[in-house]
Formats: C-alpha cells, structure tokens, sequence
C-alpha cells in the first residue's frame, strides 16, 4: 500500500495530527527551534570629514593690506597665486581678513562693503574658485571685530548659512570686544552653527591664546592662535617661536596650534630671519598663510615660500609638531620634526648676532646608530651619507649656522 493510499483510508482527525506534528518539526518549538533572523542594524553615520589633515596653507590680507582690501586685489591675488606656483605648492586659502563688513541688513544678514565689493562676495568667490582655490573671510566672537566692523556675537546661525551661500571655505574668527565672553562657549557655539549650514568651512579660532585652546579647541576648530600677534621683526619672531613650542602635544591631524600668520617678504626682516621663520614654522607644523603682497614678490621671497622641499616638513601627514631637542644655553637651539617615511626634520637654530657652530648625535634626535643620508632644505642638495656609531666623539653631525639664520636637514637612517 503506498503512502497515498495510506493518508487517504485515514481519519481527518489524524491526518491533522500529522500535518502539526510536521509543521513542529520544521519550525521548532521553543529553544530547540531555528534562531529567528537578527534585526536589521541602524544606519552608523558616517564619521565628519577631517578638515585639515594638514596645516592649511594660504593666503590673508592682513599683514600687509589691513584694511584696504577689495575685489581687485582679491581676483589679483588669486591669479598671482596660480601664475606664481603657490597653488601647486600647497596655498590654497585665499583669506580677506577685517574690513570686508560694513553693516548688517533688516535681516540680520552682514553685508559686504558695495564699493569695495561691488560684485559681491558670492560672484568673488565663485571666481577664486574657478582658480582651483578656496576661499575664506573674517568675523569675530564679540558684537564687533577688531577695527569695529560688525561682528557676529547672537549672529552665528545666520553667519553662517550666509557664508554657505557664498561658498566660504575658511572663516577666522577673531576675539575683540569679547573678554567678557566665555570663548570655550562662543567658538563651540559657532562650530555648531557652521555644521548646520551644511557647508564645510574650516574655523580658525583666533583669541591669541588667552583661554588656552590648546586645551579644548581640538574639535572645536581646526586651528586656534596660541600667540599674540606677530610682527614684521626678528624680536617677534623669537618670542613666538618660544610660546608657541610649549604646546605640541595639542597637534596633530585636524587641529594645529598656530603662530600667526607669516611675514615673508614684506621687509622688516634679513633673508636669513625670514628663512628661521619659515623653517620653524614648518618644524611645528604650524599653518603657513603668506601675508605679503604675492603680486610683487622678489625672487629671495619666491624662494622661501615656494620651497617645496621645507613646505613638505610642514604638511607631513604624520602630523608631529617638532620640538626643541637640544638647547645650547648660548642661542643656539636644535629642533626635531619625526616625519611619516620614518625620517627626521632637524633645524639647527642660531638666535645670537654671530655665525655659529653646532652639532649632534643621532642618539640625541631618535636615529639609530649606524649611516644616514643628509640632505640639506634650503641648499637643495645631498650631504652625503654620515655615519654615527655612537662610540666616537668625532662622528657627530656639525654645521655652521649664520647670525639669525637656520640650517634644516632631513636625515633618513639606514641609508
């Protein structure tokens, strides 16, 4: 009797109990039965895009313009900026700093200067941005900025979705008539109101390191002033270098401590000074903004700002701010900069009025004993392969510094 034959001579009664029992045996009761599939996971977000991986790189009209900026010398620049090499080389904010406000709107909306800006900053900066450049403007945390142009304290949201509009890349922002304000707070409040415009603008917190931001601003923004403002003289330059050196630990990729802007080229200082300024600025991997006019660069300043050899110490995606290393005691310093491909950045220092000799150990900078190759920055040449055992007093590195100057090396062991 086949089994068709056997379902169809039973009772319906038991032909129920067998088609339960088989849906049982299929499903599983209880523990014994098929685990039920996992839920579907929630959608992680993605995480924020970092900023600046390495310190920006630009251009800011300060230094040298102060207040007399307007569109011609904006679109001027950032043509000299192409024309010139700086974009290949790395200058890719073009920052009009103070004076480009003048008033706000029934709105509340700021509004630029119409005779200086006559075109507005959206057509500006649709043009800097055909350049292959971006481009960045300047507010303030207090109701005014520094040379009393309207600021953006109870401002930030509409600051903010305006600069979006305009296609802002970069904004600094600045610390006049805001003492009185808890700039932990203020600058938090504007990173937040940055995110909701939707735009990804980098904010280059500027308070002169009076709240110490090297201890909260990472993640507020991408870059904050540990100094106060620099000046054109190789006094200023000292004294920045000192305070700024005591907060490396604070750097790194997405958030620079920042010396100021530089003043390359706009004379007070010898060839010498301007290249310890560049060259320390690339040891603590300090954002490089030119403050000088770009449309009348000599070729000593080309030479400095377009050394693609230093510029490269700076924007070393490991992400290390250099530090002093050995302090001679009589103004000579050597400073040490650990790069990605496992090479070290030394700058040999001389603040004193007189050439000097210096040297050292690659014990002393974290090589390891045996040959390394040498090559000299600023010569743009080879130094040959020097070897340091450790056992000899002799084998240590020496070079000969001139008054105020700098000599910067990269060193690559086992070479």
């Amino acid at each position: 009797m086949t089994m068709t034959t056997i379902l169809r001579k039973m009772a319906p009664a038991a032909m129920a109990i067998i088609l339960v029992a088989a849906i049982f045996a299929a499903c599983g009761p209880g523990k014994a039965g098929k685990e039920p599939a996992a839920a579907a996971t929630a959608p992680v977000a993605a995480p924020e895009p970092i900023l600046a991986p390495v310190p920006p790189m630009g251009f800011n009209t300060w230094n040298k313009f102060g207040c007399e900026v307007d569109e011609t010398l904006i679109r001027q620049t950032a043509d000299v900026m192409v024309e010139t090499g700086m974009l290949e080389a790395g200058y890719k904010y073009l920052v009009i700093d103070d004076c480009w406000q003048v008033d706000r709107g029934a709105d509340g909306r700021i509004i630029a200067d119409p005779k200086r800006f006559a075109g507005g900053m959206k057509a500006l900066a649709d043009y800097v941005h055909s350049k292959g450049l971006l481009f960045g403007l300047y507010t303030d945390c207090g109701p005014k900025t520094c040379q009393g142009r309207p600021g953006s304290f109870g401002f930030h949201d509409i600051d903010a979705a305006t600069y979006a509009e305009w296609g802002v890349d970069y904004i600094k922002v600045d610390w006049c008539y805001a003492d009185d304000l808890d700039a932990r707070k203020e600058y938090t409040s504007f990173r937040d109101a940055l995110r909701r415009a939707g735009h990804p603008i980098v904010l280059s917190i500027c308070e002169w390191g009076r709240n110490d931001p090297w201890t909260w601003a990472k993640g507020v923004g991408q870059l904050w002033r540990t100094t106060a403002d620099i000046g054109d003289n190789w006094e200023s330059v000292v004294w920045i270098i000192g305070a700024n050196s005591r907060h490396a630990d604070a750097a790194g990729p997405g958030g620079w401590n920042d010396p100021d802007m530089l003043e390359v080229g706009n004379g007070g200082m010898t060839l010498d000074e301007y290249k310890t300024h560049f060259s320390l600025w690339a040891i603590m991997a300090a954002p490089l903004m030119a403050g000088n006019d770009l449309r009348a660069m000599t070729e000593e300043t080309k030479s400095i700002l377009l050394n693609k050899e230093v510029i490269a110490v700076d924007q070393d995606p490991l992400g290390v701010q250099g530090r002093v290393v050995i302090e001679r005691g009589y103004g000579g310093q050597v400073w040490m900069k650990p790069l990605a491909d496992g090479s070290k950045a030394v700058a040999f220092v001389n603040t004193t009025d007189r050439e000097l000799a210096q040297y050292v150990r690659w014990s002393q900078i974290g090589i390891p004993a045996g040959p390394a190759k040498v090559r000299d920055l600023w010569a743009h040449e080879d130094k040959g392969v020097h070897t340091d055992t450790g056992s000899k007093y002799d084998e240590r590195f020496e070079v000969k510094i001139p008054a105020h100057g700098v000599v910067m090396v990269r060193i690559s062991p086992g070479q």
